[in-house]
């Protein structure tokens, strides 16, 4: 008897899409990370730095940032339905927590949080979804329209399905973007037209670099479906102006172009002259509804002062899609049976919190008030600790998580960067790992274009604010040291 002796499945034989993309907030830095702190666990005063510092990732809670305790009554209540029968509860929930999970459970198929739910998402939890989007916005939403997800990138990865026959439909992305929206247009086989951000302009979006790219695209052959906004951005911290948003609308009206609006950091604004503004509100103030113009928005309770990236919960608004659409997407969404009923209850939850009057709606807005107090001020503090670095400049962060400073290296570190066969922000975001413990994400990881969106000789770091108070201090006495360390030793070889 005769076999084939050869592996059947090999990095050669594996799906070539899947090689063609990287996801570097993940990476390979944030690996070797990972291992220089089981080093420090098993061996202590190895390094000089006592533990790693992750600023890679926006993971709130993993960072030290506390749990928002209604939404933690709430869970356990409906993960444990019989302590509402037990008379300590009201010992130990408050009554607004414990009104709150009743009404969920009564709404859960089979009265209880095991059970798979409709694929869409429990009808009561999405009309909680979407009556907060309408309390937000001042427009109204139906629970129809609402896709309650494993998170906003499922969602994300879910229209990317629905949007994308071939290589020859393309979406428009931002540069520098979040490396989701690249992985995604490629594993589903399509085309990313990226559009560039303007550093000079505060990470603004021009409308009229939008349309070079859009006509470049169409002459190319390609059918341009969508475009990706980001607001508040990732990695670049601006928020959009009501004004450019009506650009972005017009635009996209004109055009015939769907709206994809990544506002997962909605809640994570710092400055006092900006604020947050929903699309889908922007286009209804506009007097667009939706037969005029396609948005999908998406939204998750991983940031914001909620920070529960491990429950993976979020939604997807979809405003201007025919019925016979939406039904193949509940077909699509029904693959995967039902988002996790956990994520799907704090979804809930965050849009729709306790109110004046309840018991609980004091401390609940003390500890809200506290996480974003805190946000704002270790954001100005990083801000200000960059760019007192030597050849940092640092744009003012108005929302989201992250700081996207521009280092311009010396000469000799890019020509040791290129010796090492690897790119200069690379190089940097190595040593800094290596010598401070800092974990950041080297800004070549968001896909910027040497020319258009930097100056020759200038690099970027993605790094995030969330790590707490303390370590921040911590971190900027590390950075500080290592970056003078750095700029000394190779412009001395100059």
């Amino acid at each position: 008897m005769s076999y084939n002796k050869t592996a059947s499945i090999t990095a050669e034989t594996i799906n070539p899409r899947v090689k063609t993309f990287n996801y570097e907030p993940c990476g390979e830095i944030a690996r070797h990370a990972e291992r220089l702190q089981e080093e420090l666990n098993k061996n202590p005063g190895s390094r000089p730095f006592s533990e790693i510092i992750y600023c890679n990732l926006g993971n709130p809670q993993a960072l030290g940032q506390r749990p928002i305790t209604f939404f933690r009554e709430v869970l356990s209540l409906c993960d444990n339905p019989a302590l509402l029968q037990r008379d300590e509860a009201s010992m130990l929930f408050s009554q607004c927590a414990i009104k709150r999970a009743r009404k969920i459970i009564e709404a859960m198929p089979g009265k209880d949080s095991g059970p798979y739910t409709p694929s869409q998402g429990v009808k009561n939890l999405r009309e909680s979804v979407a009556d907060g989007i309408a309390g937000r916005d001042g427009y109204p939403s139906r629970p129809q329209d609402i896709f309650l997800t494993d998170g906003a990138s499922s969602a994300v990865n879910l229209t990317m399905q629905i949007l994308i026959r071939s290589e020859e439909d393309a979406i428009l992305c931002p540069l520098p973007e979040y490396p989701l929206y690249s992985g995604s247009i490629l594993l589903h086989g399509g085309t990313m037209v990226p559009y560039n951000l303007s550093e000079a302009g505060d990470w603004g979006l021009e409308i009229f670099e939008v349309k070079r790219c859009l006509e470049e695209a169409r002459i190319s052959g390609l059918t341009v479906r969508a475009m990706v906004v980001i607001n508040p951005g990732n990695p670049t911290g601006q928020v959009l102006s009501v004004t450019n948003q009506e650009e972005i609308v017009e635009f996209c009206r004109k055009e015939g172009l769907v709206i994809l609006a990544d506002e997962v950091y909605q809640d994570n604004v710092y400055v006092e002259d900006k604020k947050f503004n929903s699309f889908k509100k922007v286009a209804r103030s506009l007097g667009y509804n939706e037969d005029d113009i396609s948005i999908v928005s998406y939204h998750s309770v991983s940031m914001g002062y909620y920070g529960e990236c491990g429950r993976r919960g979020g939604y997807m608004e979809i405003c201007g899609f025919g019925e016979d659409v939406m039904d193949e997407m509940c077909k699509v969404a029904s693959l995967t049976l039902c988002p996790n009923i956990g994520g799907q209850i704090l979804t809930s939850l965050v849009m729709d919190t306790p109110k004046i009057g309840d018991d609980c709606f004091e401390k609940f807005l003390a500890e809200k008030e506290s996480i974003q107090a805190s946000l704002v001020k270790r954001a100005k503090t990083l801000e200000k600790a960059f760019s007192s670095l030597e050849g940092v400049t640092c744009n003012r962060i108005e929302g989201a998580i992250y700081l996207f400073p521009r280092i311009h290296l010396p000469a000799a570190a890019i020509k040791a960067a290129k010796t090492e066969g690897v790119s200069p922000d690379i190089f940097y975001a190595c040593r800094l790992l290596h010598d401070a413990g800092i974990a950041v994400v080297p800004g070549s990881g968001f896909h910027q274009i040497s020319g258009r969106n930097r100056a020759a000789g200038t690099y970027h770091i993605r790094c995030t604010i969330l790590p707490g108070e303390d370590k921040i201090k911590m971190m900027i006495s590390r950075l500080k040291a290592f970056h003078e360390s750095f700029m000394n030793e190779f412009r001395d070889r100059n």
